[in-house]
């Protein structure tokens, strides 16, 4: 089966940090974009193949809404 979800990936002075806000706790990190991105596919996986179906249901059907912003600080 197949799902989509969302991947925030960060980035700071050590490397990459990425988790997913519809399944609270999974994250990761990598040295580069692809190996955390890499990891991140796995880590949702794993993750996935612990929900029973009613979770699966509930935690993969969040809307999550991204945008950006610029504002201004004085």
């Amino acid at each position: 089966m197949s799902y989509k979800v969302s991947v925030v990936i960060e980035k700071d002075e050590h490397g990459y940090f990425a988790y997913c806000p519809e399944l609270e706790g999974c994250q990761t990190e990598g040295g580069s974009i692809d190996e955390v991105m890499s990891n991140m596919k796995e880590a949702i996986e794993l993750y996935i193949e612990t929900l029973t179906e009613e979770e699966k249901k509930a935690y993969l059907s969040k809307e999550i809404l991204t945008t950006t912003m610029e504002i201004q600080v004085a």
